[in-house]
């Protein structure tokens, strides 16, 4: 049986011709490596299925998601110390087409549907050393609710940071090597296509930027050549019970910079950064440590200086987040976590405070073992906006879960919170696992 034509064609059904060559391509430099028949043998097909709904209240209410999902896995193995696994996702939103007079018509296009290939990568060792080809996620670091130290994750931020991390990443196609010595890990990275965040359109619910609703943006993305590749490294050991790592990473931001050409014209570009950070967690008993520290050169932020150039200055800046996790009587987990950035080279014109500073509370609690509530508040020190989000959680069967939350964003509309004070929705998801 050709495993790789049955996943297409489940994964394609109903999108263009386009995007099934795309995936068909993709698919092919997976296969190749192994050719059909050793892929096929012990291949193990897993995935989920996930509807999900949200209703947008402010001003004029109406339906901003109505998603039906479906992700499909292969895995299996290669030989004694080789193994590949292959996953793909494809998406339709029909809210789209209910609401579309809510939306222009680029953000209908952009967020009707989707198809990407997840993960399509091969595992195989050699001595001490474990290498990993193809895409795949690479996550160094993960704190509750943002992104501090996971630098290499390209994200899909459509729905902001409201969807699960598993998610909301988009891996990257990268080449890694891990050398295992002891309690000592090493990690080689190099990326010689990557991958980039996914913000939308403008008009859309999160688009990040302040810009008219239909207005059109072009973004340049870095051309693909060995050059324009990104790499890093990163370092583990377990000290006395201390996981500390260290890393260096050299890339195009994943997140774009929106320069502005002329006072009606603007462009997203990435810069290029270097970025050097720290993470560490230590069991401490009754509760769980972890901290997270980034520093990053060469990003640009938007000023309001006279004759800045492209309305940007430029500004190292050094990221950091601690945070306990504190589990109760195997019943309630509560995180408390507190975040800054630190502009070095900041200036008046800038919107942002030289040190910007804020709070994360995560408090859940279980109810059995169908039921789990959970709550989540993020909020600035600086300027009071805030994000809360509660939610229940119903644990149906092992196969099935059920969700239903709020998502509420208020305060200042310079804030990165309040800005979206008109997206507040609630929201339902039913999955299926398989």
């Amino acid at each position: 049986m050709n495993i790789k034509r049955v996943l297409l064609a489940m994964l394609t059904a109903g999108f263009a011709s386009g995007a099934v060559q795309a995936a068909d391509d993709d698919l092919d430099a997976l296969f190749d490596l192994g050719g059909d028949g050793e892929a096929a043998q012990g291949a193990q097909l897993s995935g989920y299925a996930e509807f999900g709904g949200a209703y947008t209240w402010p001003r004029d209410g109406h339906w901003s998601k109505l998603r039906a999902r479906v992700e499909l896995g292969l895995s299996g193995r290669l030989g004694e110390r080789s193994r590949y696994k292959l996953s793909a996702r494809a998406d339709v939103d029909g809210a789209q087409d209910m609401e579309g007079h809510h939306y222009p018509r680029a953000v209908q296009r952009n967020q009707r549907r989707d198809l990407s290939i997840r993960e399509a990568y091969v595992d195989f060792g050699a001595g001490e050393w474990e290498f990993r080809l193809g895409r795949q996620h690479v996550v160094w670091g993960e704190m509750v609710g943002l992104f501090f130290a996971d630098v290499v994750s390209a994200r899909d931020l459509r729905e902001f940071y409201l969807p699960e991390f598993e998610a909301l990443r988009i891996p990257q196609w990268a080449a890694r090597a891990e050398y295992f010595a002891g309690e000592t890990h090493f990690e080689l990275l190099w990326i010689p296509a990557p991958s980039y965040d996914e913000i939308g359109k403008p008009g859309a619910d999160f688009y990040p930027y302040p810009l008219p609703a239909g207005m059109r943006v072009r973004e340049e993305r870095p051309s693909a050549s060995l050059r324009n590749s990104n790499w890093g490294l990163r370092a583990s050991r377990l000290i006395d019970g201390w996981d500390l790592s260290a890393f260096h990473y050299q890339s195009y931001d994943v997140s774009p910079t929106l320069y502005r050409l002329a006072p009606q014209a603007f462009e997203l570009r990435h810069d290029r950064i270097r970025q050097s950070g720290l993470t560490l967690s230590k069991d401490l008993g009754s509760m769980v440590l972890k901290g997270e520290a980034v520093y990053t050169h060469g990003r640009s932020f938007a000023t309001a200086r006279p004759g800045a150039s492209f309305g940007l200055t430029r500004s190292d800046t050094l990221d950091y987040v601690v945070g306990v996790d504190i589990p109760v009587r195997d019943v309630w987990r509560i995180n408390l976590q507190y975040y800054a950035r630190v502009f070095y080279d900041h200036e008046r014109g800038m919107p942002n405070d030289r040190h910007e500073s804020g709070v994360t509370l995560l408090v859940n609690r279980r109810f059995g073992d169908d039921f789990e509530a959970e709550i989540l508040y993020v909020s600035s020190l600086n300027r009071s906006d805030y994000m809360l989000r509660p939610k229940l959680i119903w644990k149906i069967t092992p196969e099935w879960r059920g969700q239903v939350g709020v998502d509420v964003f208020g305060g200042r509309r310079d804030g990165i919170f309040g800005r979206y004070d008109d997206s507040d929705r609630v929201y339902v998801e039913l999955r299926r696992w398989f």
